[in-house]
C-alpha cells in the first residue's frame, strides 16, 4: 500500500450499498467488502447473516487523505445511511447491519467522535445517533462474489430497488465529490 494512503473501516448496513457509493467517491483508491467487529475467526457470509458471530458487514476503504480527509469521508458515510437505526438499515435487520466506525488510531477516533457530535448538532435526524465508535481489531474480506457486487449485478432486484437509489442520492448530495 502507498505510504500516503490511509484506511477507514465502516459499517452501515449492507456492505454492497457502502461499496457501491464509496467506489465513486474522489480520493478513494479501493473499497473491499468484509466483516469486522466480531469474535469468530474467518467468518463466512452465512455465519454473519445468522447474527451469531458479532461481526458487522463492513467496508475497508483505502483513501488518499490529501484528496479526501477522514472527516469528509465520514460526512459522506453519515449522508448515505441512517445512523439512528439500531441494528438495522431498511429491511436488513440484525447486529450485522449496525452502524459503526472502527477507528484505526487516536486521530480517527477523535475525528469520528467530532463528526458524530456535528451530525447530532445539525438536527438532520429526529432520533439520537446510535453509530458505534470502536477500535478496529481485524477485518476479514468477504467471499469473492461479494466484491463489486453492485457493479456486476446492477439489474438484480436488491441492487435496483435498494442500492441504486442510495447511489443516486449520493450522486446528487455529493456531486462535487464524485470521481471524474
Amino acid at each position: 500500500m502507498d505510504s500516503n494512503l490511509q484506511v477507514a473501516t465502516l459499517a452501515g448496513g449492507c456492505f454492497w450499498c457502502l461499496e457501491a457509493v464509496f467506489d465513486e467517491l474522489a480520493g478513494v483508491h479501493t473499497v473491499e467488502s468484509g466483516y469486522t467487529g466480531g469474535q469468530v475467526a474467518n467468518p463466512t457470509y452465512t455465519r454473519v447473516c445468522d447474527g451469531d458471530t458479532g461481526h458487522a458487514e463492513a467496508v475497508r476503504i483505502t483513501f488518499d487523505p490529501e484528496s479526501l480527509t477522514y472527516h469528509d469521508l465520514l460526512t459522506v458515510f453519515f449522508g448515505i445511511h441512517d445512523p439512528t437505526s439500531l441494528n438495522r438499515q431498511g429491511a436488513d435487520i440484525g447486529t450485522q447491519y449496525r452502524s459503526a466506525i472502527f477507528f484505526h488510531d487516536k486521530n480517527q477516533e477523535e475525528t469520528a467522535r467530532q463528526v458524530v457530535r456535528e451530525v447530532e448538532a445539525s438536527g438532520i435526524w429526529d432520533q439520537p445517533i446510535v453509530t458505534e465508535v470502536v477500535p478496529f481489531e481485524k477485518f476479514f474480506p468477504a467471499e469473492d462474489y461479494h466484491q463489486e457486487y453492485f457493479a456486476r449485478n446492477a439489474s438484480q432486484p436488491y441492487c435496483s430497488i435498494v442500492i441504486a437509489p442510495k447511489v443516486v442520492k449520493f450522486r446528487k448530495q455529493f456531486m462535487d465529490r464524485l470521481k471524474k
